[in-house]
């Protein structure tokens, strides 16, 4: 099929401006509005999900992770309808990884309609550690835009490729997993495979309101940063810490270093570190100078330097 948005030669950003900028002149979108640096909700959205459940995988897994956006409600409505177990992921990564929607015993489709909501989200989940043995044959992610041929392109802020490689550092996923997405016949486009990434997320399977495209996207998945992998790298740069402790809930590694200087000395040997083909930018700054809130989704490693009692941070982020 002709895409509705011609892409010529263009980055990444280009072809979300075209397509939030086509959604919006041609009034193809829900609220929330504008759908500019969103995951669009567009009309059509709750017809799209349901072709979720004419999967075959869909009848086959007992857990499904599904994205909060608002445009997959119908999604995650059909994954709670067939009584199966609903994983969400935490609002910016920043308690955890997934939420668990757990609905009141006997609910109705009206109280299971709540629970697809975002509020419903909210109200009925746990939490569910990175420690948890969970295992997820089905994932379903919003796109800004997508190609026949799996390139999956989101709303810029990586948190989709960042989830799926941390299910994989934990095992949760694997080469079998199907990951779907559910978008609008228009967001369906040309993307050049250039644009792509390692850490890209690609998808198996499209879902608009018309159709159901099976991509056969060759292109692996993320693979996500294996931590234990952490401690090989920093001895072959000579920047093993006294300890090591990996915080797995706030995705976040603490190096313990007997000074300043060998402290500084390990910061110098992170720059240009990479792990399964992730870059890793390394940056020092005192904590109490630091704004967590500004930097959502970082991957962070904190540096105890217990010589002067001064602790200070090293955050590592998904280039």
């Amino acid at each position: 099929m002709e895409p509705d948005i011609k892409i010529h030669p263009a980055s990444k950003w280009d072809i979300r401006q075209k397509v939030w900028d086509y959604i919006e002149e041609k009034n193809l979108a829900n609220f929330p509005r504008p759908v500019h640096n969103r995951i669009p909700n567009f009309k059509g959205a709750f017809t799209a999900c349901s072709r979720v459940s004419e999967l075959e995988v869909f009848t086959q897994t007992p857990e499904v992770k599904v994205d909060p956006d608002k445009p997959l409600e119908g999604a995650r409505l059909a994954v709670l309808q067939a009584q199966k177990t609903l994983l969400v992921p935490t609002p910016r990564l920043r308690t955890g990884l997934f939420n668990k929607i757990t609905p009141p015993q006997g609910a109705s489709k009206e109280q299971l309609q709540i629970c697809s909501s975002s509020q419903g989200v909210k109200d009925f989940s746990v939490p569910v550690g990175l420690d948890a043995k969970v295992k997820v044959d089905l994932v379903v992610v919003g796109s800004v835009a997508v190609s026949e041929k799996g390139f999956r392109i989101g709303k810029g802020e990586g948190f989709a490729d960042m989830e799926y490689g941390m299910m994989a550092a934990m095992g949760a996923v694997s080469e079998s997993t199907v990951v779907v997405t559910v978008v609008h016949d228009c967001q369906v486009v040309e993307i050049p495979e250039e644009l792509i990434e390692s850490h890209d997320l690609t998808v198996d399977y499209i879902l608009t309101p018309t159709r159901v495209i099976k991509t056969n996207c060759q292109l692996p998945k993320p693979q996500g940063i294996i931590w234990t992998k952490l401690k090989t790298a920093l001895r072959e740069r000579e920047a093993a810490p006294l300890r090591l402790t990996w915080q797995g809930a706030q995705h976040r590694a603490f190096l313990d270093y007997s000074d300043p200087q060998a402290a500084e000395q390990a910061l110098e040997a992170l720059q240009g570190l990479s792990l399964n083909g992730h870059s890793l930018q390394a940056e020092l700054a005192k904590i109490s100078h630091f704004d967590f809130d500004k930097y959502p989704g970082v991957i962070e490693s904190l540096i105890a330097l217990f010589g002067d009692h001064t602790v200070c941070k090293t955050r590592l982020k998904l280039s």
